[in-house]
């Protein structure tokens, strides 16, 4: 939703430039939101799902942060200010999501792979 919001401010304002990046991460995150919702992580295993979200919320937090310096220092209309400070407000979302996630790697990480289950034991 921020990312939508963001876009739709870069539309009104004069820095049109960057509406693409929020466009684009407000896809992959309706794309990824679908994809969990209608559980296609369980039928693709071959991704790891927690690794490609962990690299979205990544880029897109250092995307939103560059954008908004630029949005707020070069261009003077309300619109463009508007859509800063809604990007460094997604930047600490997205940050705060990347952490989260990256929680969630390590634990995967440190749990190697996984044993065969074992069978009916024997006395």
């Amino acid at each position: 939703v921020l990312s939508f919001i963001i876009f739709i401010c870069y539309i009104a304002s004069s820095a049109a430039s960057f509406m693409m990046a929020p466009l684009l991460e407000f896809l992959l995150a309706l794309f990824l939101f679908f994809a969990y919702a209608s559980k296609l992580n369980e039928k693709f295993k071959g991704l790891y799902w927690p690794l490609s979200d962990f690299l979205r919320c990544v880029t897109a937090a250092i995307i939103y942060f560059a954008i908004s310096i630029a949005a707020v220092s070069k261009y003077s209309d309300g619109a463009s200010k508007a859509a800063g400070v809604f990007g460094f407000i997604a930047t600490i979302v997205y940050a705060i999501d990347f952490y989260i996630t990256f929680n969630e790697l390590v634990t995967f990480l440190k749990q190697g792979p996984s044993s065969p289950p074992e069978g009916p034991k024997s006395d």
